[in-house]
């Protein structure tokens, strides 16, 4: 099954799977920016540092994960479609961000804490390796007579503008919130 469309592209098909793209970046690298407070919360040590290193690996980890999920999704969206993988993408993210959004502390579960927000973490860096090139390639196939280049770019605008978004978010929040 191919999406390829055979009408000429809305605005709405190009900004129903930049939407996608865009949330799966904002959901990948958000944890970057919380990194120092996930390291508080599900690795504590003796070390500020020590704990922090724990966190920001556990965040390195994710992108390790990607050539294998651009490789395992890429040959599933060969099979099923553009659609159906990007589905099966943002569904893994969704259930990364799940698993790591309500995982309880390392106070309240000790080791379990730490071991789940890591595999929250391979599941949105698997789940990552894949949502590029689709996008990508689905955007081309879309695309006008002369303007691949300018449909494709909206795939990278707007995992910068999720990055900033998030970033942003962060720096909001640490203004407003106190440090209870």
């Amino acid at each position: 099954m191919s999406l390829t469309v055979k009408r000429a592209p809305t605005t709405k098909d190009v900004v129903r799977v930049v939407s996608g793209n865009f949330l799966e970046m904002f959901d990948f690298m958000v944890y970057g920016f919380y990194a120092g407070t996930i390291a508080k919360a599900v690795f504590p040590t003796n070390n500020e540092f020590v704990s922090l290193m724990l966190s920001l690996t556990t965040f390195g980890i994710g992108f390790l994960m990607r050539p294998l999920g651009a490789v395992v999704l890429g040959a599933y969206i060969d099979r099923q479609g553009r659609r159906a993988g990007l589905i099966v993408s943002l569904g893994l993210m969704a259930a990364g961000v799940a698993l790591i959004a309500f995982t309880p502390t390392y106070a309240s579960i000790g080791l379990a804490a730490p071991i789940l927000v890591l595999v929250g973490r391979l599941l949105q860096g698997f789940s990552t390796g894949a949502e590029s090139g689709a996008v990508s390639v689905y955007l081309s196939e879309i695309a006008t007579t002369g303007r691949r280049g300018f449909y494709v770019s909206w795939q990278s605008a707007s995992q910068q503008v999720a990055v900033v978004f998030a970033a942003v978010i962060g720096v909001t929040l640490r203004g407003l919130l106190t440090e209870e």
